[in-house]
């Protein structure tokens, strides 16, 4: 959420990231409730400060034996005055607050303006494998190894849920163990077990709410979301809280299943798991200094890199458009590796700086050195997703005879198994 004196002073800035972003609340119609909410309490101010001054003088009068019936009979006229112009007041503000909410954070400077188009790739990582036969699709070749079951997975569920089978279970278990040891014994995260399900508060600090409310699968009955990330409950854990300087960075890691409707996307990447319901991810997630935000978002895209790098998968990183970021990021790095079956790259991963803007609406703050206190940054990535980056492994690793090799830093996690293939 931006702060709305921001908003005052800034309108055109305001305006262009509205429309760079793609959204539609008009900043006019925030305005003038503003000047309508500031222009209540200034009568009321003068009010209040109109019925304190006839107090001390009816106080006078009393003192006197003078009659004061006049003002009393006055100040109730004011009295009733003041409790109209509160009712006003919370209604304006009601209303205020409805449009604040969706309000889509200021892409940074550096952001290039415009859709899908416009993203830029800053890097490109690794080599691309050849192959001495055509490469196939993962969908493919997990049906031959028996690791991959799409139909029983709709016949349980429905479409877009899908149902791993015995190394295939066992190798994205593989993937996760690996990620959560990586990040936190070379990158400084300390795990979390968090819930599954978020409530409404939860879901509004990170801006999935109201937004993204018809993407979430929600029970109705104790209104509650299952999460679409473990990005919600990891940035919920300090809602409410002051944190002090010395506490600051701090670097959450969490392996969670995630729950996407995605009702916007029917009929998209239908075949294989790219695009499914339920996945599993590993999310990284930050708590930030303001002053560090920019740096610590590249440091996240590296932490994010070095999965990739180590399991030599070719990627590239790109620097989304204002169109493209979420409607929270004011900064957004998406990590997309290379499947050769299906011959496109596949995002893997998303890293972004929110700056203050999901702090704002969680209320998470910090005492800096100046005893001032403010709000933090919060950053959040993929260190990284599945089942991309099993549809990557399973299309790169490929073998001829329809094998596929497992990375050798996966192995250990494998009871040292170094292939699958059809028993």
């Amino acid at each position: 959420m931006l702060d709305l004196d921001f908003i005052r002073k800034n309108p055109e800035a305001v305006k262009k990231a509205i429309s760079a972003k793609n959204e539609r609340i008009k900043i006019d119609d925030v305005l003038a409730l503003d000047k309508k909410r500031r222009e209540v309490i200034v009568a009321n101010e003068n009010l209040r400060n109109k019925r304190n001054q006839t107090s001390e003088e009816i106080a006078r009068l009393k003192n006197e034996k003078k009659d004061s019936a006049a003002l009393i009979s006055e100040m109730k006229s004011v009295g009733t005055e003041i409790k109209a112009n509160d009712e006003k007041l919370a209604s304006i503000e009601d209303e205020l607050n409805k449009l604040l909410i969706w309000i889509p954070n200021i892409p940074a400077e550096d952001i290039p303006v415009g859709n899908e188009e416009a993203n830029k790739e800053i890097r490109h990582w690794g080599k691309r494998k050849e192959f001495d036969f055509t490469a196939l699709p993962h969908w493919e070749t997990g049906k031959t190894l028996d690791i991959l079951d799409l139909p029983t997975g709709t016949k349980i569920t429905g479409s877009g849920f899908m149902l791993l089978k015995g190394m295939g279970a066992q190798l994205e278990r593989a993937l996760i163990n690996f990620m959560i040891d990586l990040h936190t014994t070379r990158h400084g995260f300390k795990e979390i077990a968090p819930p599954y399900l978020a409530s409404r508060p939860t879901m509004f600090a990170t801006g999935q709410l109201p937004k993204l409310e018809g993407d979430m699968y929600h029970t109705s009955e104790d209104d509650l979301f299952l999460i679409p990330t473990a990005e919600v409950p990891l940035t919920n854990i300090f809602r409410d809280e002051i944190l002090s300087y010395e506490q600051l960075p701090v670097y959450f890691v969490a392996g969670t299943a995630c729950f996407r409707r995605e009702a916007g996307s029917y009929g998209k990447d239908t075949r294989g798991i790219n695009r499914v319901h339920q996945f599993n991810k590993v999310e990284l997630l930050k708590f930030v200094h303001p002053d560090t935000s920019f740096d610590e978002l590249e440091k996240l895209v590296t932490n994010a890199e070095a999965v990739l790098k180590t399991l030599e998968l070719e990627y590239r990183v790109i620097k989304l458009s204002t169109g493209e970021m979420s409607f929270a990021s004011a900064k957004t790095y998406d990590l997309e590796a290379w499947a050769p079956g299906i011959n496109k790259y596949l995002e893997v991963s998303s890293c972004s700086n929110f700056t203050d803007f999901q702090a704002r609406r969680g209320n998470i703050r910090f005492r800096d050195k100046d005893n001032k206190v403010k709000f933090v940054h919060t950053l959040n990535g993929s260190g990284i997703a599945l089942p991309r980056t099993l549809i990557a492994i399973m299309e790169n690793y490929q073998q001829k005879d329809g094998s596929v090799i497992i990375p050798d830093v996966l192995r250990p996690y494998m009871n040292g198994a170094k292939e699958i293939r059809l028993a």
